[in-house]
This record gives structure tokens, C-alpha cells and sequence, in this order.
């Protein structure tokens, strides 16, 4: 009681503050929420899109774990980039044909099926996860959908980490010598200007034409800044060749100075 009879004196100054700065009020709000529901996100793809996908779809069939993890994400939050960015996805894999691919940020292992049914035979996949338990349910439903390790690499580490041993493992055979020809980043936006100009300082971005696709998930402008400030700056060797709301597709092709 005695906290109510001290609050009302300050009713008018708190309805003042709130009238002049509810906008602010609003967006921090909204932003509180949005971390909030990140970090639930987080969770829930570990905990529970694992065992729901394990359980439910056929074991061995690619298609069925795709529709499973749709099916879970109708009803439940999730990580998944989801079939309408899938799709896109999709579409630049079939178009880039890439040999070797990098993702940065494993997940729950959605994006990383996606991306093994669309390679060739002697295509391959290194995948990296920060975080030991998702990378290990993330490898199981890679390893469910039908794919063997040798068509793919789980590196549980940071992304920084994982660009250093990246040039001891692609090796002289098939090609991969001369780099990788597509990167997905969806880890930490903060971190897609250092891993792009890792990416371009250990020369691991195939010369001759390699596609970054930048995923973006509600983060705020000053985020992806600098990585777009670098690439607008690099018109000598990058383009953007695809900006939505969801998503960037930004070519890199460096010219031969001999």
C-alpha cells in the first residue's frame, strides 16, 4: 500500500516522460522482445526442433526432414531459415552450381540439408557451429537425411576459428585449391565484415567467382553497415547481385592481374 500512495504523486510526471518519449519507450521495447526472443529461439531449436524432426520425419529421405522442420516452425519458434528463404536459396545454389561451400552458422542443420541435396557428387560441405550441443544435433540431422561425413564437416568453433583451418582443409583434390565458391553467413551479423575480410586476406574466396549470401534476421541497419560500406567501397571485385529484406546475395570475382 505504501508503495501505491508514493507512486501516485509521481503519476503525472511518469504519464509526462512516456508522452514525450514513447516512441523510444516503444522501440527499446521492441527490441527487449526481440532479444528475449532470440535467446528463446536459441533454446527451443536445441531442445526441442531436434527431437521433434528425429522423431517425425523418415529417417533417410531429405524431403521428409525438410517438411518436418516446416511443420515444426508453423507452431513453434525456430531458427530455421524456413521455405521461402529456402527456396531462394535454392534457386542461387542451382544458378552458382558451387563445388565447395561454407556455412557459418550450422543451426539446427536446416540450411545445411539444403544445401548437400542441391551438390554434385563431389561436392562438399563445412559447416561451422559455435556452440558444441547445436553442432552436434545439427550433424545428427545431416546425418539422418541421408548424408555421409564425406560429403560434409561439422567445426564446432567461432567463425574467425574456423576461417584459419579453413585453407588446410580444402585440399588440391576437386578443385577446392582454389577456394569456395559459395558462403552462407548466418551466425553474428556483427561478425560478416571481420569474416568477409578473413575470407579475402587467407585468399579462400574462389577467384574466378564466388557467392556470399548474407541472411539478415530483424537486425537493426548499423549492423550490417560496415560489411555493406566495404563491399559499395570493393566495386572492383564485389556486386551485389540481390538485396531483399531477408536476404543479400553479394558476388565476388577478383580480376586476374597477369
Amino acid at each position: 500500500m505504501w508503495l501505491l500512495a508514493l507512486s501516485v504523486p509521481l503519476l503525472p510526471a511518469i504519464v509526462m516522460v512516456y508522452s514525450r518519449y514513447r516512441v523510444k519507450v516503444a522501440t527499446l521495447c521492441q527490441r527487449a522482445l526481440a532479444w528475449a526472443l532470440r535467446l528463446m529461439r536459441g533454446r527451443v531449436c536445441v531442445k526441442s526442433a531436434h527431437a521433434f524432426v528425429f522423431s517425425n520425419c523418415t529417417h533417410g529421405k531429405v524431403n521428409s526432414v525438410l517438411e518436418t522442420f516446416d511443420l515444426y516452425a508453423r507452431t513453434h519458434p525456430s531458427l530455421c531459415i524456413g521455405p521461402q528463404i529456402g527456396e531462394l536459396l535454392d534457386e542461387m545454389v542451382r544458378r552458382v552450381r558451387p563445388l565447395t561451400v561454407l556455412e557459418l552458422g550450422t543451426h539446427c542443420g536446416y540450411s545445411s540439408v539444403r544445401l548437400l541435396r542441391l551438390l554434385p557428387p563431389a561436392g562438399r560441405l563445412i559447416t561451422v557451429e559455435l556452440d558444441p550441443v547445436t553442432a552436434d544435433l545439427g550433424e545428427e540431422v545431416i546425418l539422418v537425411s541421408g548424408f555421409k561425413h564425406s560429403q560434409f564437416q561439422v567445426l564446432t568453433c567461432s567463425s574467425a576459428e574456423a576461417i584459419q583451418r579453413l585453407r588446410s582443409l580444402l585440399g588440391p583434390d576437386a578443385g577446392t585449391s582454389e577456394g569456395v565458391d559459395l558462403v552462407l553467413m548466418d551466425h553474428n551479423p556483427q561478425q560478416y565484415l571481420p569474416d568477409l575480410l578473413a575470407l579475402e586476406r587467407e585468399q579462400l574466396l574462389c577467384s574466378s567467382g564466388c557467392s556470399v549470401l548474407l541472411i539478415k534476421r530483424n537486425q537493426r541497419a548499423e549492423d550490417l553497415r560496415g560489411v555493406l560500406d566495404h563491399i559499395r567501397q570493393r566495386t572492383d571485385c564485389y556486386s551485389i547481385k540481390t538485396e531483399l529484406q531477408c536476404m543479400m546475395e553479394i558476388c565476388y570475382r577478383k580480376e586476374s592481374t597477369m
